[in-house]
């Protein structure tokens, strides 16, 4: 009998870890740079299939159903920091030309339009010239093979591919598609700083955590 519970908990764990590394994994929204398409406090499950995901401790990829596109919202490593995930818009993919004019993202040189819960929120337009300005002007460029430009959807407070250049597609990890849990962030809720820490969080966020929930969010397709 033991036998077979052992069994059957290593077999739960090990198709776990398969459906983690090569099917869907969740990731959690922690800063506003994407709303009001995303806020800090929302959990995703991403699709790790439909670009083909990596084996673990190579650069090996399995063949995916197709290559990101625009308006795919991607989770990738970070460039300047590869252990960290970030979540972005893909506005831009190969050979595609980008600028942005006074806050207006062009591609191959056409206006676009902004995604429906997409924001600015500072009235300024910094010149090209001054600090921080490739924020609202940036001038043309094409992006290379292999590459995406990225943004997010919260214009004036997103670290995006203004800053740190085209996304390698090898960086990319999933697409989200869909928020499974989502609650406000509350400066007071208890951290997990070790194992004893565990029981205090749980009581908070059972007393806390109906209250904290964004209810209407749980189940939203992600686009």
């Amino acid at each position: 009998m033991a036998r077979e519970y052992l069994e059957a908990i290593l077999v739960a764990v090990a198709l776990a870890l398969f459906l983690r590394t090569f099917v869907v994994q969740a990731f959690s929204i922690p800063t506003g740079s994407m709303e009001n398409t995303l806020l800090a406090g929302d959990f995703l499950l991403a699709n790790k299939i439909v670009f083909g995901a990596r084996i673990p401790f190579t650069d090996v990829r399995l063949p995916g159903f197709r290559n990101p596109e625009p308006g795919d919202i991607v989770i990738f490593e970070y460039p300047k920091n590869p252990a960290r995930d970030f979540i972005k818009r893909v506005v831009a993919g190969p050979g595609q030309e980008v600028e942005i004019r006074d806050k207006i993202l062009y591609v191959d040189g056409k206006r676009t339009v902004d995604p429906p819960l997409s924001k600015y929120t500072d009235p300024v337009i910094l010149p090209a010239s001054s600090p921080g300005g490739i924020r609202d002007n940036m001038r043309l460029s094409r992006v290379p093979d292999g590459h995406y430009f990225v943004m997010g959807d919260n214009r004036d407070n997103s670290e995006d591919s203004r800053y740190w250049s085209f996304l390698d597609k090898r960086r990319i990890r999933a697409q989200a598609n869909i928020i499974y849990w989502s609650w406000a962030p509350d400066p007071g809720a208890p951290a997990f700083e070790n194992i004893l820490s565990i029981p205090r969080m749980a009581v908070y966020n059972l007393i806390h955590g109906f209250g904290r929930a964004r209810w209407s969010r749980i189940g939203r397709i992600v686009r």
